[in-house]
């Protein structure tokens, strides 16, 4: 197929590089020159704007969105659309607000025009391994983009989870999770450096992850963290705040869950901003290895 992308950044330019080498045809632009030569010097084809895009592709378009949430999700589809016919399509494969994307499947939908919402993780280490996706929007729209689908996820990684808006949804929580369970390594490793025992941590989170019940990803990039800076002495921790995880627990609120590990994690990640602490560095490192942001290095 051939797809259009808007947003080269370290997602999207790496799902580029998987499609291409799947064979698909990539037309990309981006504000950044830097992020276009990228992907002209990977074999993929790039232009300057939105209306350019558009007129790249021959209808029935697709047009895969990695740009951040918010209002400049509404500014691209609006420059897309003075281009776009009946039976193209729209995928916004970025953090967007589940309602957001509700809205704008409505909105979209009256000129013929499809929309998806797709949670897309698995880091940058997705254009290797596969990443993992979860769709929302019509049945339609879903069979149309499946080819791409099929090909940017990992074996059996991408799941039609039903109308506008749940794959997004989905996303939320599954990003709710993960700040759970970046809190729960994070305090557990402290604990172990605060002991009487002078663990190699590297060692011991190699060990649990053969076969314990606590193996996964996360502690595979632990184990990578420990290999370079073994007390994590050089990480300044960022006291990020991701929206999925303030949105999570405003979500469970709004449906009256019981939810306090992960409105805790959120909470505690606020609370790093005022004190430093082993917990809080272990997960500035891991979120910088899942999503290739530069972790802050302590000054000299």
């Amino acid at each position: 197929m051939k797809i259009g992308i808007v947003g080269l950044g370290k997602m999207g330019l790496h799902m580029a590089a998987r499609l291409m080498e799947r064979g698909h045809t990539v037309v990309g632009t981006d504000r950044r020159a830097a992020k276009l030569k990228k992907l002209d010097e990977a074999g993929g084809e790039t232009v300057k704007t939105c209306k350019d895009l558009a007129a790249a592709l021959e209808s029935p378009r697709l047009v895969w969105l990695m740009v951040a949430p918010g209002s400049g999700v509404d500014q691209i589809i609006g420059q897309l659309l003075p281009q776009f016919v009946e039976g193209d399509l729209v995928v916004d494969g970025g953090n967007s607000h589940y309602k957001e994307s509700i809205r704008r499947a409505a909105e979209l939908e009256p000129k013929g025009i499809g929309f998806l919402d797709v949670g897309t993780t698995g880091g940058i280490a997705g254009s290797k391994h596969g990443f993992n996706l979860t769709v929302g929007g019509s049945d339609a729209g879903f069979r149309r983009a499946e080819p791409i689908l099929k090909d940017l996820s990992a074996d059996d990684g991408y799941l039609h989870t039903g109308p506008a808006g749940s794959g997004h949804f989905a996303k939320m929580i599954h990003n709710g999770i993960a700040s759970a369970q970046l809190q729960a390594y994070g305090e557990g490793f402290e604990i172990l450096c605060r002991s009487r025992f002078s663990y190699d941590l590297k060692a011991l989170a190699q060990t649990w992850n053969r076969g314990s019940a606590i193996r996964s990803w996360l502690l595979e990039l632990s184990e990578a963290a420990f290999e370079q800076d073994p007390r994590l002495t050089s990480v300044k921790e960022s006291g990020e705040d991701a929206d999925e995880g303030r949105w999570t627990a405003e979500e469970a609120l709004d449906l009256e869950v019981s939810a306090p590990v992960l409105t805790l994690s959120l909470l505690t990640g606020y609370a790093s901003k005022q004190e430093s602490s082993f917990a809080a560095r272990l997960a500035t490192a891991l979120r910088h290895d899942l999503g290739g942001e530069p972790a802050k290095k302590v000054d000299a």
